[in-house]
C-alpha cells in the first residue's frame, strides 16, 4: 500500500469517526488526488480554519474555480457547515477531508466523475 493509499484510509477514518458519515471512497480518492502534492506536506495538508486569508483562497480557488460554485452562493455558509461537521475544536482538519465535505455540501460530485 502506497503513501497516498495510507492517507486515503486515514481520511476515510476521519470522515467516519469525526464527521459521522460513511465516505464514498471513490470520490474521496479523486478529491485527494486533486489536492496534489499538498497532502504530503505537514503544513499544507491541513486547513487553518481560523485563518481568514486561507478561507478566502478556498472560496476563490476551490469552490468557485475548481467546483464551479457561483460566487453569489452562500460560500461562507458552506465553509462554516463543513467546519462544524469536521468539529470546530479539531485543530487538524485534513485538506482532502475538508474539500470532500465541501464537495458533498455543494453537491458537486459530478466535477470528479
Amino acid at each position: 500500500m502506497g503513501k497516498r493509499d495510507e492517507l486515503i484510509a486515514k481520511y476515510a477514518a476521519d470522515l467516519r469517526d469525526k464527521c459521522g458519515m460513511t465516505p464514498d471512497i471513490d470520490l474521496l480518492t479523486k478529491v485527494t488526488k486533486g489536492c496534489g502534492p499538498t497532502i504530503y506536506s505537514s503544513d499544507a495538508s491541513v486547513v487553518a480554519a481560523s485563518d481568514k486569508a486561507e478561507l478566502e483562497r478556498i472560496k476563490k480557488n476551490f469552490l468557485v474555480r475548481k467546483l464551479g460554485v457561483p460566487a453569489d452562493a452562500d460560500l461562507d455558509g458552506g465553509i462554516a457547515a463543513s467546519i462544524d461537521r469536521y468539529g470546530r475544536s479539531n485543530r487538524n482538519k485534513h485538506r482532502a477531508v475538508f474539500y470532500y465535505l465541501l464537495v458533498k455540501h455543494f453537491g458537486r460530485e459530478s466535477v470528479y466523475a
